[in-house]
């Protein structure tokens, strides 16, 4: 499967595509978020994606022009619109953050801060049957960090891939590259 055999979910304004790498800039105060805090339903993100059967592991690596509050763009799995986790960098408080938001019917969301480079961030999610499996990769030394272990309905099929939005503007432009999605890695949580 290629990246032109993938589908939208809210096509952007403006995207391309070239070799292993997709160039998106978003639409105006695009989002995905249930509810929880803010009070208000939003499932109009940009979303690339192709269906998965079974456990998987799923990778890219993203760099964004990350300068509005809430900018974002990383990976996504996705049941429905009410069943989805997204994980990737967002830009809040002046920093950009490693963002993951968890929706059950309702969104949570959590933050963590980690070294990025000018290269981008590369991000995995793994699915181990109920469970979803967050990690990114640390330039530093070369080694995946887990960032979350969340729970996720199981389900013959999900919808997995790239995902960015732009919450408070329009214009986000963020590059996905090496989007892969393969068979799972091991259980195994500590070296």
């Amino acid at each position: 499967m290629t990246l032109q055999d993938l589908t939208w979910l809210n096509p952007p304004p403006n995207h391309a595509i070239h070799g292993d790498a997709v160039r998106v800039r978003t639409g105006k105060e695009t989002d995905f978020w249930r509810e929880t805090f803010y009070g208000f339903w939003r499932d109009n993100g940009h979303f690339l994606y192709r269906r998965v059967e079974g456990d998987f592991t799923a990778e890219v690596t993203v760099k964004g022009d990350y300068k509005a509050l809430y900018d974002q763009a990383g990976l996504m799995i996705r049941l429905s619109e009410t069943h989805w986790i997204k994980a990737g960098i967002e830009y809040t408080d002046g920093l950009a953050y490693f963002s993951v938001v968890v929706t059950n019917d309702t969104s949570d969301w959590s933050l963590v801060a980690i070294p990025t480079g000018q290269n981008g961030v590369s991000i995995r999610l793994t699915r181990h049957g109920e469970a979803i499996r967050v990690q990114y990769l640390d330039a530093s030394d070369g080694h995946w960090k887990p960032v979350r272990l969340a729970y996720f309905p199981i389900s013959e099929t999900v919808d997995v891939g790239m995902m960015c939005c732009s919450p408070q503007r329009e214009g986000f432009e963020v590059t996905f590259s090496g989007f892969s999605v393969g068979p799972p890695i091991s259980r195994v949580l500590h070296d």
